[in-house]
């Protein structure tokens, strides 16, 4: 039974995409409540860089890796099961931190990996499931839903967590947060029994999706755009959450730099699915990448609470502008390229493939840098050239042309939270 949303646009939804988008919430409320602390877990415990880099860097090896043996899964098996297995490793690593406790610092490599292993389960099933459940012409709908739920729950958690822990003594805060998000993935488990099952079929060709970029230039630069992608995320991501500690020395203080952030993306993310058209894309893409490194030397120059804060609200009305615009850019490209109807989780591994690869290189150069220089000299040059990631997509996305084949079904993809939004 199909129902007409009327939110941003007209649109049918049926009982599996509600199941779905429930589920999405869930995973947006329960990563941004303590993803985001876990940073600031395993720094309060350790003190160092090296172990937080460590973490993160588990995190985005294991995540493509489960990424393929997912998406052969996803072929051979069922992409509920695939889902399922995501949120329960997910829910695993929240049992694992609450276990481990005060020693979690010990464990992060181990920690990173029930993670890396949770996303790369949880996101390639949600994928291919949501191309299943919806039709190409809704593509910037849900990803600008997608991101007012993720910006909702990046308002939210952060700062209730932030609340939490700050009223607390010792580690309880974070034991409290911890064992909320678990629960909350218990629930997203629930959730997927009442998705319909459904079976697949088919060989898993990733292989040939990777040198599919020599014969499609379209592919190829969208590929490479990627890794940039990765490039800022994978330092970024753990690097800003820390420097905002630091600087205040508060929980409270990071969750109400998340909610400033959050807040501004909320609403600009509707700002952007409503207004940013087709044409415009290539020039949002730009003006979005320019202003989130230009944002980077605001805090460069001056770190203190009230400098992050507005750098949390520049990021936050930039990530939308070139979000939207670049993510639909990528759902045309893989849409039209060879056998896009066959090979969409193939096409969504290899995605996932090359932006993971920025990550690593990211932190590989980041754990390289801090064991030769001292971290604090060498963290804002780092910053510096890692930042311009998302402005160098421009160069490779501007002379897209979707040449090729064109097929009638579009691959969606879905903007993903790893760790915290990437900052």
């Amino acid at each position: 039974m199909k129902k007409s949303l009327n939110m941003l646009g007209d649109i049918e939804i049926d009982r599996d995409l509600k199941l779905l988008l429930t589920i999405g919430g869930l995973y947006a409320l329960a990563t941004f409540l303590s993803n985001t602390f876990v940073n600031i877990y395993l720094w309060k415990q350790s003190g160092d860089y090296v172990n937080i880099a460590m973490y993160n860097i588990a995190v985005y090896i294991m995540q493509p890796l489960t990424f393929i043996l997912a998406g052969r899964w996803a072929k051979k098996v069922d992409r509920v099961i695939v889902l399922r297995l995501g949120v329960t490793f997910l829910s695993l690593f929240f049992m694992t931190v609450l276990v481990v406790g005060e020693s979690a610092a010990k464990y992060n490599v181990l920690l990173g990996a029930l993670l890396g292993i949770g996303y790369g389960f949880y996101w390639l099933a949600f994928n291919v499931l949501t191309f299943e459940v919806t039709e190409p012409e809704t593509r910037d709908f849900f990803n600008g839903f997608l991101g007012l739920m993720q910006s909702f729950g990046g308002m939210i958690g952060p700062i209730l967590a932030g609340y939490i822990i700050s009223r607390l003594d010792n580690f309880q805060g974070y034991t409290i947060i911890f064992t909320i998000s678990f629960i909350l993935f218990a629930f997203a488990v629930g959730c997927t029994m009442f998705l319909n099952r459904r079976s697949a079929k088919g060989n898993f060709s990733f292989r040939r999706i990777i040198r599919e970029r020599n014969n499609n230039k379209d592919w190829k630069r969208i590929l490479y755009a990627h890794i940039f992608q990765g490039l800022r995320e994978g330092t970024f991501v753990f690097v800003i959450s820390v420097w905002v500690f630091i600087a205040t020395q508060s929980e409270l203080a990071l969750g109400t730099f998340n909610l400033v952030f959050s807040g501004f993306s909320f609403v600009f993310y509707f700002f952007a699915t409503k207004f940013i058209k087709p044409r415009m894309r290539k020039w949002a893409i730009f003006v979005g990448g320019l202003s989130l490194y230009l944002a980077v030397f605001l805090i460069l120059i001056h770190t203190s609470f009230t400098t992050l804060l507005i750098y949390g609200a520049i990021i936050g009305l930039s990530y939308p502008i070139f979000t939207v615009p670049y993510i639909s850019m990528t759902f045309d490209v893989i849409g039209k390229a060879w056998k896009a109807a066959e090979m969409r989780i193939e096409y969504i591994v290899v995605r996932e493939l090359f932006v993971n690869l920025g990550r690593v290189m990211s932190i590989g150069i980041f754990l390289i840098a801090v064991n030769v220089f001292p971290a604090e000299k060498i963290i804002p040059y780092l910053l510096m050239i890692l930042g311009v990631g998302h402005f160098v997509i421009y160069f490779f996305i501007k002379d897209i042309t979707f040449h090729g084949v064109v097929e009638k079904e579009k691959v969606p993809l879905k903007r993903e939270i790893a760790d915290q939004e990437n900052r």
